[in-house]
């Protein structure tokens, strides 16, 4: 029987529907693009924004009337309590997704509706491993679940429950097997990434040294870490050249106000002296971020301030979004939200910002040695990304999935550059 998956959102939900497809193919399932004609469609979901949750449904519907087994998965069916599953023949939140391959057969012999509804915030971390991903020179591991910041903005804590960890031995276990199974970079990934351990008594950073011992492995890359999970080790580690020279670290906002209100866990002056220790150990690393724009109460004022301390900090992208509001959160709650063409226009001035900010960053690394990790080629160029996350093209005897060592040119450079999040 063929089978098609559909992967809205984050690295996390990668990881997640890749190891969908490895439960699938193991039972002898064919993995099919999902716009063909499939027996079995999965949607494995995102719920982050509004705009998230109309590509979900909007996916959904596209398939619910195909003689077809339908799945939905993951975070909208955990966040969506008003929504129709009724039409749906498999329906998995956040948890027993390793039992999804069961669940479909079950379904295909009865033909009766399944729905699971575990609590997902008392369910422990679903063990999942894959030692390949489809169509992928860099691997994702996902080595933790849940979040409990509960920022004011963020629906996630509720639909994922609270921080859960993978056990340190399965995480370098899963690691030793990509790496000798041919893959060069490994990017760690999670849904509050460097929580790690704060449920098995050890720190993000004492795993991260672990990992750095494994033979073989040639790139280790964070996929987001926040600014107060940075530790003393942390920094003596980002010596390590194994470790990408690259950090994403969310900032939210650059107003104190508003960083305030958000509930987020430090302020400007303490963001800010993080990001001098992690120049101080890597000069020339490249620092993305997340802001949201539009904030409830935040003025033209303080909007000013979030572009000042944008461009004092210098990051390399800045990842925007306009603030979406999620029932069930603090934010949806306030008073003081922000119309929706002042959002527009704010969301504009940022990006554009941003856009500045990633020419000048591709622009200084023009004449500087680095390695780019080759992972496709096309119309005669080789392409892919150095440890800084330039995304480069290059010509000459490369192959993929190897790493060479380039001088940067301008040349290199292609119309979809970018510093991708």
């Amino acid at each position: 029987m063929k089978v098609g998956i559909y992967t809205l959102g984050c690295k996390v939900n990668t990881y997640e529907s890749e190891f969908i497809i490895s439960l699938f193919k193991n039972r002898g399932y064919t993995i099919c693009d999902f716009n063909d004609e499939c027996d079995i469609y999965i949607i494995n979901t995102c719920t982050v924004t509004n705009n998230s949750d109309r590509k979900d449904r909007k996916i959904i519907n596209s398939v619910k009337n195909k003689d077809a087994c339908i799945v939905v998965c993951g975070c909208f069916v955990e966040s969506a309590k008003d929504y129709d599953f009724s039409d749906i023949d498999v329906v998995i939140g956040n948890y027993n997704k390793s039992n999804i391959v069961d669940y479909v057969e079950e379904y295909l012999k009865t033909k009766k509706q399944i729905i699971t509804n575990d609590n997902i915030m008392t369910v422990s971390f679903e063990d999942m491993e894959i030692n390949h991903l489809e169509s992928r020179t860099r691997a994702f591991v996902k080595i933790q679940d849940g979040c409990e910041n509960y920022c004011a903005y963020c629906i996630i804590p509720f639909v994922r429950g609270r921080c859960r960890s993978k056990e340190k031995d399965k995480v370098v276990k899963e690691i030793t097997s990509l790496v000798n199974n041919g893959y060069k970079e490994i990017v760690l990934t999670g849904i509050h990434t460097g929580s790690y351990g704060i449920d098995l008594g050890i720190k993000f950073s004492d795993l991260i040294e672990e990992l750095l011992e494994i033979p073989g492995l040639e790139r280790l890359r964070i996929s987001s870490i926040e600014i107060t999970e940075l530790d003393d080790k942390f920094f003596k580690l980002l010596e390590n050249k194994k470790l990408c020279n690259h950090l994403h670290v969310p900032l939210q906002s650059g107003s104190e106000k508003i960083l305030k209100l958000m509930n987020r866990k430090y302020t400007k002056e303490e963001y800010k002296k993080q990001i001098d220790k992690i120049r101080k150990a890597r000069p020339n690393i490249s620092i993305t971020t997340d802001v949201i724009v539009g904030f409830p109460n935040e003025t033209e004022s303080d909007f000013e301030e979030c572009l000042d301390f944008c461009k004092e900090i210098d990051f390399a992208k800045i990842h925007v979004f306009p603030y979406s509001k999620r029932n069930g959160t603090k934010a949806a709650r306030m008073s003081g939200h922000v119309d929706g063409i002042t959002k527009k226009e704010r969301t504009k001035r940022l990006l554009k910002l941003s856009e500045e900010l990633e020419k000048k960053y591709y622009e200084s690394n023009i004449g500087k040695n680095e390695q780019l990790l080759i992972e496709t080629k096309k119309d005669g160029y080789y392409y892919g990304h150095t440890s800084n996350y330039l995304y480069l093209k290059v010509k000459g005897n490369y192959k993929e999935n190897e790493i060479y060592d380039i001088k940067i040119n301008k040349n290199m450079f292609t119309d979809n550059s970018k510093i991708e999040l």
